[in-house]
């Protein structure tokens, strides 16, 4: 698995080569490469609805050129069987139900096996975490990390998008006896301290927390062979981008690296050409605008009128995302939707991290059927069968009405983006949809209206107050009645192999 990795003095003069030849002037940097694609975006049950052909570009405004890799990369396949996987991860797919790699993986899988770095682009819900996963376990797996310093990195900008990867990677990580612990903020760095003193293989984190771990001394990045930036331009956008390029200082000089991203703008193209040696590059399409199962809608409406349209867009039948600008507003929202009998519950970062995962968890399973949320909920969560995504308040940026949208639609599957659009915004939702490269179907609707509906879903509430609570765990009967004596001291229990503990590590 590990017989075609480069040695350190090959892949320095390769990464040296490589920059070279990437490198841009400022002018083309800050215009972009943009070539045409021809793709429409389809209606409904593939039937084609005049004005909302969502023709855009293949890259975004004032996203870099690709790189081009100086080594050829290793064809594409059509089955994980394909792959030289260990019989295990090969296992773990099948049980899974997962046969067919989406194109992101079948593309880069071959490289990155082969120990090549690599540059992937496309939106969220296109197969990412498999695509570096996959590759990450099983070049880590049979070694074993000494305490305190784990073997593969995984960097990710918020707490939610890394406990979806922690949830996808973990079964996969147990097959080959791998264990994965995640560091993230809003939970105990003490049991995270401990978890990584115990050992880990590897360590999936926010830069923050990773940061104050290293800080403490508890972690040390040395000994890091293969390392992933996930959702690349995110980190870079929230500020993180010091704190990456020192983590990534830290880490073992000659590793593979693994760069994904939604988007690629000059944040990124730097940590492209300071870290990637001869990367694979491959492309999909970066964004949610060009899904052909996805429709855009902007709906006009009268500022006297947007509440009670918000308010009959919740209580359609199913689920339903709703983007709001602030915290206050989201929490204001989700009180009157509760109150109009709306089973609704709010997300934003001003929540206890318990609180954020009860109310995804909740989310998922049905037991509400609205989140109101801020761009915390942008990325990182993947939500299944959501079909409705509702921009109560228009986003100011299009990768943000683009990482919005890529809440719906995903892994195949058809939906729906809408935007409120009042009077006084229209001028600058044409700006943003220009921008993002996307013709929506545009809409004057009111509350009550047939129109709202046939878009929406949108119904009268019930008016009927609703209260949220948790439900019930029901716990198992006990078979025999509880014996009498001296109780066993905590720490005299072992923990169970391949369990996730509280801290979020899936040991092995």
């Amino acid at each position: 698995m590990n017989r075609t990795r480069m040695n350190d003095r090959t892949r320095t003069n390769a990464r040296t080569r490589s920059n070279d030849r990437t490198r841009m002037n400022d002018r083309t940097l800050a215009n972009g490469a943009r070539s045409r694609s021809g793709g429409t975006d389809r209606g409904k049950g593939g039937r084609s609805q005049g004005g909302g052909q969502g023709r855009r570009p293949a890259a975004l405004q004032g996203e870099f050129a690709l790189p081009e890799s100086v080594t050829p990369p290793l064809p594409a396949v059509s089955d994980f069987a394909d792959l030289d996987l260990a019989a295990p991860l090969t296992a773990e797919l099948a049980r899974q139900g997962i046969a067919v790699p989406f194109p992101i993986q079948g593309a880069t899988l071959p490289n990155s096996l082969a120990g090549r770095d690599v540059l992937g682009r496309g939106r969220t819900g296109s197969g990412k975490t498999l695509a570096f996963g996959l590759a990450l376990l099983a070049r880590t797996a049979g070694q074993q990390a000494e305490p305190r310093r784990p073997l593969g990195l995984i960097l990710v900008p918020t707490r939610e998008l890394a406990q979806q990867v922690t949830t996808a990677l973990a079964p996969y990580a147990r097959s080959v006896r791998l264990r994965i612990t995640t560091v993230v903020g809003g939970l105990s760095i003490g049991r995270q301290s401990s978890a990584l003193r115990g050992g880990a293989e590897v360590v999936l984190a926010t830069p923050g927390r990773l940061k104050d771990l290293i800080d403490r001394g508890d972690c040390h990045l040395d000994r890091v062979g293969i390392t992933v930036l996930d959702e690349a331009d995110q980190m870079a956008d929230m500020g993180f981008m010091p704190q990456v390029t020192a983590l990534l200082d830290q880490v073992r000089p000659g590793g593979q690296r693994m760069l994904f991203s939604a988007t690629l703008d000059r944040n990124v193209d730097r940590l492209v050409r300071r870290y990637l040696s001869d990367p694979v590059v491959h492309s999909v399409d970066p964004s949610a605008g060009a899904v052909t199962a996805m429709e855009h809608h902007v709906l006009h409406v009268h500022g006297a009128d947007k509440h009670a349209a918000t308010t009959e867009i919740a209580a359609r039948d199913g689920r339903v995302l709703m983007f709001l600008d602030t915290k206050h507003a989201v929490d204001r929202l989700t009180r009157d939707l509760l109150a109009s009998g709306v089973r609704a519950a709010a997300l934003h970062g001003g929540k206890s991290q318990a609180q954020r995962t009860r109310t995804l968890t909740q989310f998922k399973s049905g037991h509400v059927g609205v989140l109101v949320a801020t761009n915390v909920a942008a990325r990182g969560i993947h939500v299944d069968d959501l079909d409705l995504v509702v921009n109560v308040d228009p986003p100011t940026d299009h990768k943000d009405y683009l990482h919005r949208g890529g809440r719906t639609a995903r892994a195949g599957a058809a939906g729906s983006v809408v935007t409120l659009v009042t009077p006084s915004q229209r001028r600058g939702m044409v700006r943003l949809m220009s921008d993002a490269g996307i013709r929506p179907r545009t809409t004057q609707v009111r509350s009550g209206e047939q129109e709202l509906h046939r878009i929406t879903g949108a119904q009268a509430p019930s008016g009927r107050p609703v209260v949220i609570t948790a439900p019930v765990a029901e716990r198992p009967a006990r078979a025999t009645p509880a014996r009498r004596g001296r109780r066993r001291p905590a720490s005299a229990v072992r923990r169970s192999p391949g369990r996730t503990s509280s801290t979020g590590s899936a040991a092995a």
